[in-house]
């Protein structure tokens, strides 16, 4: 098949044009990866899937065939899949990356990675990695030998799978975000058993839950988070929803505090993620933010509700404090 064959089979029109099967999408982005594709019809195939809306079996052969290109990063000792494909008009310190932190320190080895876009300083997850002390990996060496150390490693996407990179940066072409944000978030480059991930609109909770069911992902959780981060806001109720074992669930939990807030307010002084966690700065609000996002994590990782809570705000109280100098 060419990508015109695909082309038409989701443009055809009312009545008759279909979804890609798994089969279908995987052999489109293959195409796609191979660079035989022209990039109008890249265009045209990306475009059509946003305007229709994506299926899961089409994220799972899109998925499918990035892992294909993935291979050489599966060994890695990883626990739990963090991925960050967020913008960040709207955002401020990526506190999830706190949360991450105390995870690993629970003894859950966590590989972040991702790519943001329009992010200022404040927000901006890379500019925050070194004053935490989360470092960047640019190969399955490095990663392994960080997170062996740290327990905690991040993966710039453009050391992942630059051809993905490239698909994704064509919102800034096509001025609309196209399906390679929900692949990318689906990759799992070390096969973690356990993937966390946030979303914007609720609705691509259910269509990323049905992909991982497809892909056979043992444990998936997802929430509608800040920004689209796997970040909670702790004074709303929140429903952790996905696949564990090939079977749904969606756990409604209950608000952390009383706070009728955003999650990040334009008019509030920016928290620095590195103050924060080193205690120069106290903010209420802030520290539940990052207790709650570390609770539902290891929610995720097998733990029952009432004891991930406790163990998230145990494992905040006795953080090491210290960072790089």
């Amino acid at each position: 098949m060419n990508l015109s064959t695909h082309i038409r089979t989701i443009g055809r029109g009312p009545g008759r044009a279909r979804a890609l099967t798994r089969d279908e999408a995987r052999d489109a982005m293959q195409i796609i990866l191979s660079g035989e594709a022209a990039p109008e019809a890249i265009g045209a195939l990306l475009m059509l899937m946003r305007y229709r809306g994506e299926s899961a079996p089409e994220i799972a052969g899109f998925t499918d065939a990035l892992r294909e290109g993935l291979q050489h990063w599966g060994n890695l000792p990883v626990a739990l899949d963090w991925p960050s494909y967020a913008a960040g008009r709207t955002r401020g310190a990526p506190l999830f990356l706190l949360a991450a932190k105390l995870v690993a320190a629970a003894g859950c080895p966590v590989l972040l990675h991702g790519w943001n876009s329009h992010q200022n300083p404040i927000a901006s997850v890379r500019a925050a990695l070194p004053g935490l002390g989360i470092c960047q990996a640019h190969s399955p060496e490095e990663a392994g030998a960080i997170l062996s150390r740290d327990g905690i490693a991040y993966i710039p996407t453009e050391a992942l799978h630059p051809p993905a990179l490239a698909l994704l940066q064509l919102r800034d072409v096509l001025g609309l975000r196209s399906c390679l944000n929900t692949v990318l978030r689906m990759v799992n480059p070390a096969n973690a058993p356990t993937m966390v991930q946030g979303v914007f609109h609720p609705s691509y909770r259910d269509l990323q839950s049905d992909a991982a069911a497809l892909m056979g992902q043992p444990m998936l959780a997802v929430i509608k988070g800040g920004g689209g981060e796997f970040e909670r806001h702790p004074g709303k109720p929140a429903t952790l929803m996905g696949q564990r074992d090939g079977t749904g669930f969606e756990t409604a939990l209950p608000a952390l505090i009383d706070a009728s807030r955003r999650l990040h307010e334009p008019d509030q002084p920016p928290i620095a993620a590195a103050d924060l966690w080193c205690g120069a700065v106290d903010d209420p609000f802030a520290c539940a933010c990052v207790i709650g996002t570390a609770a539902l994590a290891l929610l995720a990782c097998g733990q029952e509700a009432d004891t991930a809570q406790t163990q998230a705000r145990a494992l905040w109280q006795t953080r090491d404090t210290r960072l790089p100098t």
